[in-house]
């Protein structure tokens, strides 16, 4: 109800001119009744206030928070006018906010929203409407639109379209204090002090924005809250924070949560965007709008923050959005998870599925005391390694308990389990316990980092943390989500004390020993999970940018083991030596023992040529598979062979390496030390793999060429490429044509669902207009566009020239890396170099920046001579060529130049700036 507020009323007004962004064409003042019925006037933008029916697509109804304005929507103001989207932005400055009208009365949650259906009517909008909002303002915008529908179309002239919500609250609980640094601001003596007494909320919001605003948009959003009567409105919202069971504002509040689950009920098309670096609405409001609107598209904007559409490019991807889902543009194409699996249901000749734990039990029950999995440990001294051998029937027992263990703990399908464990068989086992019980696995690599799996496991939104005490102390000391168990070393004394400190809540034999006894006691196992259930959030290297998550559903989980299967060998008659995590755990679902080297999976390069003949001698195997910086330690550390070592490498028949591309001479040298191996490279990423496969005898057919071959597509897949334009931008369109560069496009039927809660970069990566040919080829409907750029040659060849965003565009040319950097390396005295642009584009100018060898202990720009022959290897005109110690790798495979770093760092030196250290 409204109540005095204090402060004296003082009529709306306009913005001053010169505002940045703003233009003064967008403001009008609109008058209409509050909800006492009294007359007021409301400051709104309006991007097209004369538009008539029919002449825009509808109209954006956009509610700012506290303390902003309707300034904060200009970024979509001018994007959605000056891109000729055909939507009409309307946005208002609540009462006692912005330059709407100061009335002396306090407002609250039911007032806000009582206000803006009168503002609408005032407007008489029409046609199709979707309500955005931020920050409290995304409340009110939602209680609005739960509203507008629980009308069911009494508007005739008026359609609720869809609801945009961004870093607000969709339900706030009775005991819990304010959010986040406004549980100080509430306090009763301080809250007038910060808020409207000072300015002190205003300037500390606006500071939360990275990078930081620039002054003038600063004072632009000042510009209303100059006086404390100004700031009353400022002062009234956030005491409207609905604390406690009696607050004045709860009823309001749970009415809101209550329209949002009806909202998401009906299917009402929804995008849910998120800054995590928000101090106020953290990962918890998150999780509870994916609840209330599971339907909804949702993206996460790494390293934005609370004033989101000034950390972000928000009015892109509502735009983008409102294009695919509301209001699609153009010939139908995918969009998100839906469109893809609408596509793959109708592909002809679908195999049988067969879920990944499927081939356990067939082991177990066929040759229970086969080894499953084989755990080599390393030498102490000159005696044997310490091997451990679990039969499959042990792992299908532990598998078995650990699934009703879950169950019983109540872990439930859906839910999401972060699996933090070195690969072996305890980790084979919780992993298929997880996806056994429909619950969903979540694996990021270690390699990531502390901050890195940081971001992975708080942005999937973890349930259940299962994770080795070093984890599990890094999960309690960064605040991580999720119950806590412990997987401790077998043979290694529980400090119970210390698990308790960690949070841990129980412990990995604990759970297999509570399903132990639930399955004596009759229980049963929860249903299987449907084919189409999500299975895996696999988080990629992180090498271009922050680490997604790649969601895989049940089938698609199991798609892709059978196509790893084919490409890299492994069956039930050939097990497989695994130095690369992903496959340690997929071996056992193709029923083939599993060998887990001696090394620290964390980093690939410590795995050395003994410890690789030492796996293959303790399980027979003929099969390896390396990462390519694993391998290159195992050659670096071959001196060291016994001759039983030598004797073992010599038995392997099928090696692979995969994670990037893979050097001639490095196959080569891996064939000297393994003589009956034909090396071999799989090509693909987290989002597909396998996509193409390629042996050394086939690399040395092809030859030199601009890029590194990697093969020609593997069954079940079709490659083509999306052409690049003048700007270094790949098309829509996706051809076969030989020698055309541009951006690889796969498809296929193990070709990923979806990334996790980024709809705006999964939709561009599904955005393709495939060939007729292509199209027919690919009847799954599934694409994936890689990032790397490339071109396939006569013979169907794919050959990978670089990345998407290390392409170099100048004034006259669009330049990939790949062929010219194998140019430079062939100069005596580069051992390996990165391509990069420096200046501004109509004054680009080639760089390379390299590893010399010998190597060099500090950078040095390369003598005269070694410059000319770079210049000569490249036939193009380097300003120059710079020598350092070490060019930085991604962290996953340690093999991938950051040709993004190498470009600034150049493009520093080069300027005469301190550059800083490289790698």
């Amino acid at each position: 109800m409204n109540a005095p507020a204090g402060p004296a009323a003082k009529p709306a007004g306009l913005p001053p001119a010169g505002l940045p962004g703003w233009r003064p064409e967008w403001s009008r003042l609109v008058s209409a009744p509050d909800a006492s019925g009294a007359e007021r006037t409301w400051h709104v933008l309006d991007t097209a206030p004369d538009a008539a029916p029919g002449e825009v697509l509808g109209t954006l109804l956009c509610v700012h928070g506290n303390p902003t304005w309707s300034y904060l929507w200009r970024h979509l103001a001018q994007r959605a006018s000056r891109q000729g989207f055909g939507w009409r932005v309307v946005a208002l400055d609540h009462l006692e906010m912005g330059f709407s009208e100061r009335t002396g009365v306090r407002r609250g949650l039911a007032d806000r929203i009582a206000e803006l259906d009168a503002v609408v009517a005032a407007l008489d909008l029409s046609g199709d409407v979707v309500a955005v909002g931020h920050d409290w303002g995304g409340v009110v915008a939602t209680g609005w639109a739960a509203r507008e529908h629980a009308r069911g179309g009494r508007h005739a002239a008026r359609r609720l379209a869809g609801l945009v919500v961004m870093n607000t609250a969709a339900s706030h609980p009775v005991d819990a204090p304010p959010p986040g640094p406004l549980t100080l601001a509430t306090l009763p003596g301080v809250l007038p002090l910060v808020t409207s007494r000072t300015d002190a909320f205003l300037r500390t919001t606006l500071a939360l924005c990275r990078p930081p605003l620039p002054a003038d948009v600063r004072a632009a959003y000042r510009a209303p809250y100059r006086t404390r009567a100004d700031r009353a409105g400022v002062e009234a919202f956030v005491a409207d924070v609905p604390t406690g069971p009696e607050h004045p504002v709860r009823p309001a509040f749970e009415e809101v949560s209550a329209g949002a689950d009806r909202l998401g009920a009906s299917g009402l098309p929804a995008l849910v965007l998120w800054g995590p670096r928000d101090p106020v609405f953290g990962e918890r409001y998150l999780r509870d709008w994916r609840a209330r609107l599971p339907g909804a598209d949702v993206h996460r904007f790494a390293g934005a923050g609370h004033l989101l559409p000034e950390d972000a490019d928000v009015a892109g991807v509502v735009l983008r959005w409102l294009d695919e889902r509301v209001h699609p543009a153009g010939p139908a194409r995918p969009a998100g998870p839906a469109a893809p699996q609408d596509a793959q249901e109708q592909a002809p000749e679908r195999p049988e599925h067969r879920p990944l734990w499927a081939r356990t039990a067939e082991r177990a029950a066929a040759e229970p005391d086969a080894p499953a999995v084989v755990e080599v440990g390393e030498r102490e001294g000159s005696g044997p390694p310490p091997v451990r051998r679990i039969p499959w029937s042990l792992l299908q027992r532990r598998t078995t308990e650990l699934a009703a263990g879950f169950a019983e703990l109540g872990v439930r399908p859906g839910q999401r389990v972060s699996l933090l464990v070195p690969p072996g068989a305890d980790l084979t086992a919780v992993l298929y316990a997880v996806l056994r019980i429909g619950a969903v696995a979540v694996v990021a690599d270690a390699g990531l980092g502390v901050r890195g799996l940081t971001r992975a496991v708080t942005g999937a939104g973890v349930d259940v943390v299962v994770g080795v005490p070093k984890a599990l102390a890094a999960a309690r000391v960064l605040r991580w989500p999720g119950r806590r168990i412990a997987a401790t070393p077998r043979g290694v004394r529980v400090d119970e004390a210390a698990l308790r400190l960690l949070g841990v809540e129980t412990t990995v034999l604990e759970v297999a020993e509570r399903g132990r006894r639930a399955l004596a006691a009759g229980a049963q196992l929860p249903p299987e999970p449907a084919p189409e259930a999500e299975a895996l959030v696999l988080f990629t290297s992180g090498s271009t940018g922050p680490a997604k998550g790649v969601v895989y559903t049940h089938r698609q989980t199991a798609m892709l083991a059978r196509a790893l299967g084919a490409a890299i060998r492994t069956d039930p008659a050939h097990g497989l030596v695994s130095a690369f995590a992903p496959f340690a755990l997929l071996g056992p679902a193709l029923g083939a023992t599993c060998v887990v080297p001696a090394m620290d999976v964390t980093r690939p390069a410590t795995l050395t040529a003994s410890a690789l003949a030492d796996a293959v001698a303790a399980s027979g195997s003929t099969s390896a598979f390396l990462s390519p910086a694993a391998l290159v330690n195992v050659l670096a550390t071959a001196d060291g062979l016994d001759e039983a070592g030598r004797a073992a490498l010599a038995r392997v028949e099928t090696l692979l390496s995969a994670g990037a591309p893979v050097p001639v001479p490095l196959l080569q040298r891996a064939r000297e030390l393994m003589p009956l191996a034909d090396p071999r490279s799989p090509y693909g990423a987290t989002e597909v793999l396998p996509a193409t496969d390629v042996g050394l005898s086939d690399l040395l057919e092809a030859g030199a060429g601009d890029g590194t071959c990697v093969g020609r597509p593997v069954p079940g897949v079709v490659v083509g490429i999306a052409p690049l334009d003048a700007d270094g931008a790949a098309a829509e369109d996706v051809v076969t044509t030989p020698g055309v560069t541009g951006e690889v496009v796969v498809g296929g039927e193990h070709v990923k669902d979806r990334y996790d809660q980024l709809w705006d970069t999964h939709a561009a990566s599904v955005r393709v207009r495939p060939s007729s040919a292509l199209a027919a080829a690919n009847p799954s409907g599934r694409w994936h566009r890689t990032g790397d750029v490339g071109n396939l040659d006569e013979r169907g060849r794919l050959w990978v020239q670089g990345r998407l965003a290390h392409v170099v565009v100048t004034a006259d040319e669009v330049i990939t890396p790949v062929g010219l950097e194998q140019r430079a390396e062939t100069v005596e005295g580069i051992a390996r170099a990165a391509l990069v642009g420096v200046g501004p584009r109509h004054a680009r100018r080639l760089a390379v920046v390299a590893e010399a060898d010998p190597p060099v202990r500090r950078t040095t720009a390369a003598g005269p001579a070694v410059a000319r022959a770079v210049r000569a290897a490249t036939g193009r005109d380097v300003v120059a060529v710079l020598l350092v110690p070490a060019l930085p790798t991604d962290v996953r495979h340690n093999s991938k130049i950051d040709r993004v770093r190498v470009t600034a760092w150049a493009g520093r030196v080069l300027a005469g700036q301190r550059a800083g250290r490289l790698a």
